[in-house]
Formats: structure tokens, C-alpha cells, sequence
């Protein structure tokens, strides 16, 4: 948002200034005619500085060329005779908090000339206000019941918050106009169910776009009029689909709080969500709530109804900008999609496609280096694989002899490709098939970013720069270059392996832009000013050596969770993987290479150690279980032939009182002692929120005293039993449901629980004042109906008088720096904690006599309380950057 909140700057020069309509920019009528010709030119000169000024600033998100390439798609999305084809931007209530925040978006795109159409909701608004007027909102199935009262509480809420959005974006200079009726027509949905609730039958959209003709943002209430006048509520995100419907905007944006759709295991943010290849896969998924498959539901009926080209994106207000003019985007894509493909010759997506494709996009062709008839010949000198989706948006072409690295020589895209994610799904299908890929592409390539991102190592040479992944060694590297050469899969430009030469030639296509691009082709000049060299030479810390990991107990939440870090791990690979239920089957949410779960014995885990080829295990099995494997590990060291032995990470209980292991909370215990360490015990999930909640105030428990921990956790917590699916395959369950909690929580080991004596136990190393003494914890858990996420509440007696300032310095300067621990004022909600990678603290409050504390913490039990910090242990005590691979949120 730097972008966005600099360009305030540039808004208070009164309302007399040019305005873009559907892309064309027109002087302001009234004003302009009563100007001589100098002061026309002199309001559009100052005007277009804005717009350029402003472009140069969304240069801080993306690239130059980015930035105008999606710039230029969206001014010519629309014209004087449909003005509103630009976006659809629906707002969620909860966003309307910050509107400040919202204001500068919307205004942001105004500045450029792009004018979206702007719904929003009140739920939350609504709610409070019910409340304090003594009405209780009444939902059936997910649908608020609407009577006479709540409408016209309803009315005067929307009427305010639209208020409130208009007010926000003039007083920037913005020119908006409320529209609070007018547009949808509505019938009951259900009179006697719902009451004043419609259902949309039209949208008249002239309202909308005499705003925009106007120069003014169209803001868009949700109510809607029956056809005898009668005002009806209709839920905003319907409302939004709806008008979405009628205008087939290019973008579709949903704005919600949380900056889009998550794992609800992982907590890994959902990019892109393909409904035609991962809807009915979705909506089977236990973390996949009731919420969410509501809201899935709505985009797929939504996106049913529009051009197959078309998509939602879930974002942030304060990511819209990265979202509309990057091609990473930046909260959750969800389109249709097409299925993807993969075929052994071009005929299977007929000859004549492909010529076109190739004729239309491929760079060498448009220069005049190549010609259509050459690239189909190259095709027949290797085998090769063409990948791409069925209205050919994106086609790839990997050579792969037998016995040789393969080479993507193609990646030719269409504009809807890049736009809506599909190179990326193509390229994710490339890499599941291969374990090392070698490309090359133009180093003036508008998108080399991309490439970079994806690739462990490149450089460049002669105009035209290599990539590569699933390769370490630089010896290898020149190796395969070498083969490549003389066998003419390449041109002779790249060793040997180093820094740049000199360019050769650019190649210009004849529209002076350049498709996006991956191939083996001709010599194309360098990009000013870059110089990158060899990428993945080794530097001596943090280490970059590639490494195998074994895992033991992997069909449970946590092995889950842990599986998914590891798929994006960018050096550490999952090699075995033991699971005695799920033996013989594929591992899922795994995408580097195929991995089938096994049922290694304590033999097999010797034997592996014995021979080196396991560089680290963890151990994901219940308490008191995994003794004959970590004893089975130490005899196979013994006897290792090649380097140390393993480091092992247990997750569970057994060995986190044990001498000779350490316990692994870096932000406590330190990181030296990780990294000197081959055995490793991680906190348990409650123990890491309970020990970060009163580390800081060790010493200022007062004496004979306990600090009071309560502790709520989501019913993932409980561990999992088998079950089989409708294939008949085992799987996971969880083994406390909501169901079984009747919805409510459920208190248990109100003493003498683990954690208790974990939390004291460690915590009493912390001691300065009174070493040698020991701290003892109370400790109650409960398990909740929500999956995942920890809430602990801590309160201390202190021994001496503190105001709450002080206690949030102590913690400010005992976490100083630490990237997975984030300080709030306010008291942590579930959703700080669900899904995220980081610890969360907050709600610092100290009683009116100064002598006792409360303060409340919180973790994902399956993340920080246990994924998450396995992999800080894992890289730490392997010699890599501690967040290698974890998401920081």
C-alpha cells in the first residue's frame, strides 16, 4: 500500500482535473468550456501527471513491463458504450473497519482512469447495532431471517456505511456517487421461511454507468426493490455475483479480511482454486467448513454463468494493487479452469492448433528467426511431451529423451494464461513429471521474474539466460550443458558455466512487445543492468546442499501439515515416508516428486541410516511409541559409512525431560545449541503458547504463587483415528468431532496434565534472579468445535507492582526481532491464530492493584505447535536459514 498511500499526495488539487472514461480520458465539461485552450492543456497536462506519476509508483509491487502490460488490458476492457467493464469490487462488512485503508484502493485505481463498480456489506455493522437495540439475529440455513425490524435497521445501517465509503473517497479527492436503489429488482426468496429476504430477477445497470460517464465511482448497497416497490435484504455477496452477471467484468474481486482463501490444515494461503479439477475434492475435505463451502458454492454457481475466461479473486483492500497489476496477484484465484493435458505428439491436440499457437505467440517466429515449419521439425529430432489446457491458453513442450535431463523448449501463453494462473498450473504439472527441467529464455523477457522464482540456479550468457531446478552441483550442471551441446538440444552460448558475454542481437516482435516466453532458441541481448550470476553455488551459511528426509508416522493432522511445508521446501526433500495403515498408497499434498507411503520396521530404519541414504527423520507417532526407531537410527550411525549420522526431531512426548536431546524452542532456548544438535525434541502445542506467555515475567512471579494457564484448543488437537473413504482407501478422521461436543467445549485433565511439568520444567532455566529454583505452572486445557488454533489465557501474580506499559515492554524486548512472534494491543481472536505460521500475543491487562497479570496467547497447534517449529528445528540443525520454506504471514 506504500504506492497507494503516497499517492494521496497527488489528490487534493480540487475537482476541477481531466477524467478517464472506460480508458479515454475527457476533460471535465462545464469546466473546460469556460477556459481558454491554455488552461484546457494546462487541467489535462496536470492530470495526466497524476495518472503517470501515480504509474510509476505501482512500479514498487511488480515490474515496469507488468504494470503496463495489465494496464493496458484493463483501459481497453471498456468503452463510452459499456463503461463498466473493468471490475466488479465487493467489499465484506469486516473490511469496512478499516475504511481509510479501502479509500485509498478505490482511489488509487481512479487516479490511473480505471473505475470499478463498488459493493459492499454490513453484516457486522449490522449485528452490533441489533444487539444494542435488542434484536437477535436469526439465521436459517446461513440466511439472515429478516423481519420488519431488522430491515429497517438493515436500511439505515447500509445507508450509513455507503455514506461513510462515499465521504472517505471525496475527502481524497475521489468523486463517488451512493447508490442505494434502483439497480436490482428482487422477488421473495421465501416469505414464509425468510421473510423480507428477495431473490435478484434483473439488474438494471444504467445507474451504474451514468456514475462512471460522469466520472464518479458507482457505490452499490445490496437492497433490492420487489415490483411493488417493497425493499427486500439480499445477502452482498449473491447481490455481487449477480451484478457480475450482467456487466462480465474482467475482474471479479471479492474483499475479504483475511487477504483470501486458507488451508485449514497448513494454513497456507490458497492461490488458486481450479473449480473443474478441485471442487468436488474441496467440498469432501474436513477443513473445508461450512463457511467456506458456502462461498465456493457461490463462485462456482457465479463463474457457471460467465465466460470460461473469467474469475473471483479473494484478496485484502490493502492488496488490491498487487492483485490487478502483478502477475503473482496476491490473495486466491478461483476460476473454472480447463483440465490439463499431457500428450506425446501434437496431433492429439490437433496439428493445426498448434501451428496456429506457435504462428501467433512464439517470439522466435514473430522476429523472423525461426519459422512455423522449423519448430514442428525440432519436434521430431527428441521425444517430447506437450502439457497445456484444453483452449490451449498455455502450451509447453519438455523434450526428454530416454536417459537424458529433460528441456522445456516451449511455454508459449496467451494473455488470459498469465492473467488467470494457468502457466503456473501448467508449469506445477511439468515439475511433478520431472525431477530436474533445464530452460532458457530472453533475458529482456518481460516476465524473467517468473523464471527466477522458479528455478534452484541460472545465469546468462549472450543475451539469453539458463535456468534450472532439481540440480545442485555446478559440476553437474556444466556436465549436462556440455551433453545438451553436442547434442545440439541447446546452442553453444553457455559454457562455460559463468558470468555474462557480451550480447548479440535483440529480437523485436512486430507489435514492440514480447509474449511471455520460455525456449531453445536464438542469441537475444541482455537485459541492462543484469549481471546474475551462477544462482545455487553454496554459500558457507546458510547451507543450500540438498538433503533427504525420512519420515515416520505420517497419516495423522501434523504429518499433513509437515508434508505440505516440506513440498515447498527449497532443499529439503521427502525420500520415505512410513505409515503401516496407508502403505502402497500415493502421498497427497506432495508435489515434487511421487512419494507412496511405506511400513518401515525399526530394521528398515537401520538400514537406512547404515547406509546414508537419510540425512533427517522426524518421528510424528503418539507418545511412547517411537523409542525402537530412535534406538534402531542410533545403531545405524555406528556403522554409517558416509558423514554424520541423522538428526531426528521427535514430535512427540517422550523425550522433552530426556539428557542428550535438546528442546527445540528457538525463541527461548536459543539456536546454537539447534544447531549443534542430532536429537531434537519438539514442544508440545499448549507447552510453546504457555512458556512464550510467561517467559518475559519469570522473574516477576511473586513467590509460592502459579501461574494460571487456560487453554482453548481446536479438536485437531485430539489426534485422529482411521476410516476408509467411499474408495474404500484409508484415511484420516478426526477423533473428537464438533458433533460430539454438541457445539460447545470440552474441559479436560483439570490437573497434572503434561504440559504442566513440560512448561515449569523448561521455563525454570530462565531464571536470573533466583537460580536454581524451579517454576511450577496450573495448567487447564479445553478441545473446542473449531478444527484447528490455540487460545491460552495466562494469569500471573507478580510480586511486584506493574503497569500493563511496562509488561508489553518486557515482551517487546524479549521477542525483539523474532519473525515468527507478532505483539497486538488487542486480545488475539481465532482468527490471528488459524492457519498461521506464528505466535500471537495480546490483550495485556493488568488488575487495578498492579499485582496481577492477564495476558492472552495464541498458535496453530498443527503450525507453530507443531509443523512449523519441527521445520525451524529441521533447518537449524541441518545448516539451513531457519525459515527456509515456512510461510511468514
Amino acid at each position: 500500500m506504500l504506492a497507494a498511500r503516497t499517492a494521496t499526495c497527488l489528490t487534493a488539487r480540487g475537482a476541477t482535473r481531466a477524467i478517464v472514461v472506460a480508458g479515454q480520458r475527457q476533460g471535465p465539461v462545464q469546466a473546460v468550456r469556460r477556459r481558454d485552450k491554455t488552461s484546457v492543456r494546462g487541467i489535462q497536462s496536470v492530470a495526466q501527471t497524476d495518472r503517470d506519476t501515480i504509474t510509476r509508483l505501482l512500479y514498487s509491487i511488480g515490474t515496469k513491463r507488468e504494470v503496463e502490460r495489465h494496464l493496458r488490458i484493463f483501459s481497453s476492457s471498456s468503452h463510452p458504450s459499456q463503461p463498466a467493464k473493468f471490475a466488479v469490487v465487493k467489499v465484506g462488512g469486516a473490511v469496512l473497519s478499516d475504511l481509510d485503508e479501502l479509500a485509498l484502493s478505490l482511489s488509487f485505481l481512479y487516479r490511473v482512469g480505471l473505475y470499478p463498480v463498488v459493493l459492499h456489506g454490513a453484516g457486522p455493522q449490522l449485528n452490533d447495532i441489533m444487539e444494542r437495540e435488542g434484536v437477535v439475529p436469526d439465521y436459517i440455513d446461513g440466511i439472515r431471517v429478516t423481519d420488519a425490524k431488522t430491515l429497517q435497521i438493515a436500511r439505515r445501517v447500509f445507508l450509513e456505511e455507503n455514506l461513510k465509503i462515499v465521504s472517505a473517497l471525496e475527502k481524497l479527492g475521489t468523486r463517488a456517487r451512493p447508490i442505494t436503489s434502483g439497480v436490482f429488482t428482487a422477488e421473495y426468496l421465501d416469505k414464509e421461511k425468510y421473510k423480507l429476504v428477495g431473490k435478484i430477477t434483473k439488474v438494471d445497470k444504467r445507474p451504474i454507468e451514468a456514475s462512471i460517464r460522469a466520472g464518479a465511482l458507482p457505490i452499490l448497497t445490496s437492497l433490492a426493490e420487489s415490483a411493488d416497490g417493497q425493499i427486500l435484504n439480499v445477502n452482498a455477496d449473491i447481490a455481487a455475483g449477480e451484478l457480475a452477471k450482467e456487466l462480465e467484468p474482467m475482474k471479479i474481486v471479492f474483499l475479504n479480511e483475511k487477504g483470501g482463501l486458507f488451508h485449514g490444515v497448513t494454513g497456507e494461503k490458497l492461490d488458486v482454486i481450479n473449480l473443474d479439477e478441485e471442487y468436488d475434492t474441496l467440498m469432501k475435505e474436513p477443513w473445508v467448513k461450512y463457511g467456506t463451502k458456502l462461498k465456493l458454492r457461490e463462485f462456482k454457481e457465479l463463474l457457471d454463468h460467465l465466460p470460461r475466461s473469467s474469475s473471483v479473486a479473494v484478496i485484502s483492500a490493502s492488496s488490491l494493487q498487487k492483485e490487478l497489476f502483478t502477475d503473482s496477484g496476491a490473495g486466491t484465484l478461483i476460476r473454472r479452469g480447463y483440465k490439463l493435458f499431457k500428450h506425446d505428439n501434437i496431433e492429439k491436440i490437433g496439428a493445426d492448433r498448434f501451428r496456429q499457437v506457435v504462428h501467433d505467440r512464439d517470439p522466435e517466429v514473430l522476429a523472423g528467426f525461426q519459422s512455423v515449419t522449423g519448430v514442428l521439425s525440432d519436434l521430431k529430432k527428441t521425444p517430447y511431451s506437450v502439457y497445456g489446457d484444453e483452449p490451449l491458453d498455455v502450451v509447453a513442450i519438455v523434450s526428454h529423451p530416454e536417459g537424458e535431463v529433460p528441456v522445456m523448449t516451449k511455454m508459449l501463453s496467451s494473455r488470459g494464461g498469465v492473467l488467470n494462473n494457468v502457466v503456473d498450473n501448467v508449469f506445477t504439472a511439468i515439475k511433478k513429471d520431472h525431477r530436474k527441467l533445464f530452460w532458457t529464455a530472453p533475458a529482456d523477457d518481460e516476465n524473467r521474474s517468473w523464471h527466477f522464482e522458479r528455478a534452484d540456479g541460472s545465469f546468462t550468457r549472450a543475451g539469453k539466460s539458463l535456468f534450472w531446478y532439481g540440480v545442485q552441483d555446478i559440476a553437474e550442471v556444466e556436465r549436462i550443458i556440455k551433453d545438451f551441446e553436442a547434442k545440439g538440444r541447446i546452442e553453444r552460448s553457455f559454457l562455460p558455466v559463468g558470468p555474462s558475454a557480451p550480447p548479440h542481437r535483440l529480437v523485436i516482435t512486430p507489435t514492440g512487445t514480447r509474449a511471455f516466453s520460455t525456449m531453445a532458441g536464438r542469441s537475444l541481448s541482455n537485459l541492462p543492468g543484469s549481471s546474475r550470476g551462477y544462482a545455487t553455488a553454496a554459500a558457507p551459511t546458510p547451507s543450500t546442499e540438498p538433503k533427504q528426509l525420512g519420515l515416520i508416522g505420517a497419516r495423522g493432522f501434523t504429518g499433513q501439515a509437515l508434508t505440505t511445508l516440506l513440498s515447498a521446501h527449497p532443499h529439503l526433500h521427502l525420500s520415505h515416508v512410513s505409515s503401516r495403515q496407508l502403505a502402497g498408497y500415493p502421498l497427497d499434498g506432495y508435489t515434487k516428486t511421487p512419494v507412496t507411503y511405506s511400513n518401515l520396521s525399526p530394521q528398515d530404519v537401520e538400514g537406512l541410516e547404515k547406509s546414508g541414504e537419510v540425512d533427517a527423520w522426524v518421528m510424528a507417532l503418539p507418545n511412547g511409541v517411537c523409542k525402537p526407531f530412535v534406538d534402531a537410527i542410533d545403531r545405524g550411525a555406528k556403522e554409517r559409512k558416509t558423514g554424520e549420522g541423522s538428526v531426528v526431531v521427535d514430535l512427540s512426548a517422550d523425550y522433552r525431560f530426556e539428557k542428550g536431546w535438546t528442546y527445540g524452542l528457538p525463541e527461548l532456548y536459543g539456536r546454537d545449541i539447534i544447531r549443534c544438535s542430532k536429537r531434537i525434541s519438539n514442544p508440545g502445542c499448549y507447552a510453546t503458547s504457555a512458556q512464550l506467555l510467561i517467559a518475559p515475567l519469570v522473574d516477576h512471579i511473586k513467590p509460592g504463587t502459579l501461574p494460571t494457564v487456560f487453554g482453548l484448543s481446536g479438536y485437531s488437537g485430539a489426534g485422529t483415528v482411521m476410516a476408509k473413504d467411499a474408495d474404500g482407501r484409508p484415511i484420516s478422521v478426526p477423533k473428537v468431532t464438533p458433533e460430539s461436543l454438541g457445539r460447545g467445549i470440552k474441559v479436560y485433565s483439570l490437573t497434572d496434565h503434561i504440559h504442566e511439568r513440560e512448561a515449569g520444567y523448561h521455563l525454570s532455566q530462565l531464571l536470573k534472579d533466583t537460580p536454581g529454583s524451579a517454576i511450577k505452572i496450573a495448567f487447564i486445557p479445553a478441545v473446542t468445535p473449531w478444527f484447528s488454533g490455540i487460545l491460552s489465557t495466562v494469569s500471573i501474580p507478580l510480586k511486584g507492582k506493574m503497569t500493563a506499559k511496562e509488561v508489553v515492554q518486557l515482551f517487546e524486548k524479549k521477542y525483539a526481532g523474532e519473525g515468527l512472534i507478532k505483539i497486538q494491543k488487542a486480545v488475539p481472536e481465532l482468527k490471528d491464530v488459524e492457519c498461521k505460521h506464528s505466535w500471537t500475543v495480546g490483550g495485556f491487562q493488568v488488575h487495578s492493584d498492579g499485582d496481577r497479570v492477564v495476558i492472552v496467547g495464541g498458535l496453530d497447534n498443527l503450525l507453530k505447535g507443531a509443523a512449523t517449529q519441527c521445520l525451524q528445528n529441521l533447518n537449524l540443525a541441518l545448516g539451513y536459514d531457519e525459515f527456509a520454506g515456512i510461510p511468514l504471514d
